[in-house]
């Protein structure tokens, strides 16, 4: 049976700290059932503005929220040693009451890598740490104690107290477009992001599909979700209830059932609560 859709906001932290709280809780009153934010150091889009750092963010973020889902879309493999990732993960899942999604990707934009002295590796190696660091994340979240040696990252004895208030970890959110990543989606994630053109999403879609029968997983296991971001939509979908409409119901048959949408203007807040109040509890509905 299908899944009803569901509907968040990735708010980009590049605003001033004030405004961004109000936004998040503008967002909430709503309904919208998840905020995430980014994992940069710089904005790509405009990398000279000002941009807050993700997770010390969403420790905040978790602290002025009461029923939103939460999670950074998402967290850079690159940046954090996993352990660390583990840690800060838990800490935000405990200020949150057990509202956190453990989002992670390989990390991409290489100039901001260099600009901050970060190690970027070539594909074939950011592929492989980022399947290390799942399985590392996946055993240090379920685990009191854990060792592990891998190629790029070893624990020994590592101990996790307290445990992530979620039970038997948060869910994780992983990235994934090439067939690599599809496979290590396919083993650990309980919502699978993308984004781009509608062709392309439902060609990743089916790929995941087969990822998870060589490993004999439920494929409906996994939440299949779309990071709206409004350049690779080739639409606004705060331009108006319509153009809304017609982005869902065009990934929807892709097999889209979650939309993570980039967070409206602030001139078009009127139509994201005309959105919000009129059509999503249609869309869910239906």
């Amino acid at each position: 049976m299908p899944q009803p859709p569901r509907f968040g906001i990735v708010r980009n932290q590049n605003l001033p700290l004030e405004m961004l709280i109000r936004h998040w809780a503008f967002f909430e009153e709503l309904g919208f059932d998840s905020i995430w934010q980014a994992d940069h150091y710089q904005r790509p889009s405009v990398p000279d503005h000002p941009f807050l750092e993700g997770w010390t963010l969403l420790a905040l973020m978790a602290n002025r929220t009461e029923r939103v889902r939460i999670g950074l879309l998402v967290s850079s493999n690159t940046f954090r040693n996993p352990a660390l990732l583990v840690k800060q993960a838990i800490t935000v899942d405990h200020i949150a009451d057990g509202r956190l999604e453990f989002g992670l990707g390989t990390g991409w934009w290489e100039p901001e890598h260099r600009a901050f002295g970060v190690p970027f590796p070539e594909p074939p190696e950011l592929v492989a740490r980022f399947g290390e660091a799942v399985e590392l994340c996946h055993l240090l979240l379920t685990q009191d104690v854990t060792t592990w040696e891998g190629r790029y990252y070893q624990v020994r004895d590592a101990i996790m107290r307290p445990a992530s208030v979620q039970r038997p970890r948060p869910p994780f959110t992983l990235g994934a477009h090439g067939p690599k990543m599809l496979r290590i989606a396919a083993r650990y994630a309980d919502r699978w992001n993308s984004y781009g053109p509608v062709d392309d999403i439902r060609e990743r879609n089916a790929r995941l599909d087969e990822a998870c029968a060589a490993i004999g997983r439920n494929p409906d296991e996994i939440i299949r979700s779309l990071y709206g971001w409004t350049l690779a939509l080739g639409a606004d979908p705060w331009s108006s209830p319509e153009a809304f409409a017609e982005i869902v119901g065009r990934y929807r048959e892709a097999g889209i059932n979650e939309f993570l949408m980039e967070a409206p203007h602030d001139e078009q807040f009127s139509v994201a609560e005309r959105i919000a109040n009129d059509l999503l509890p249609k869309l869910r509905g239906a």
